[in-house]
């Protein structure tokens, strides 16, 4: 069984209230390394998912896995949007250019 099983309604549940008090602190502070820790812990959960689902040999578990890695991309995906939200807020709070202006960089792509 995975070590943290996004399967189950309650892990997704917890991960998410764990994620938008993540995402309040970093707005309420205006710092968008709380959201960058955040993003690189759910690309270890990533990976230890993958990791685990190359070494499991039966179909059952496999399947349990592949849904947790499609969790863990969705969530690395809010995390990627909400921090690059953070950092363009923490830019303007401080009146300083954002390096690459990366908001507007991704909506321009979507």
């Amino acid at each position: 069984m995975p070590l943290i099983n996004f399967t189950e309604p309650l892990a997704i549940l917890t991960a998410l209230v764990l994620f938008v008090l993540v995402l309040f602190l970093g707005r309420e502070t205006k710092k968008s390394i709380f959201l960058a820790i955040m993003l690189g812990i759910f690309l270890l959960i990533i990976t230890g998912h993958t990791v685990e689902f190359s070494i499991s040999n039966e179909i059952e578990l496999q399947n349990i896995y592949a849904r947790c890695i499609t969790i863990d991309f969705i969530f690395i995906f809010l995390s990627f949007i909400s921090y690059l939200w953070i950092d363009d807020i923490e830019a303007k709070s401080g009146k300083k250019k954002s390096i690459d202006d990366s908001l507007n960089w991704f909506w321009s792509k979507v």
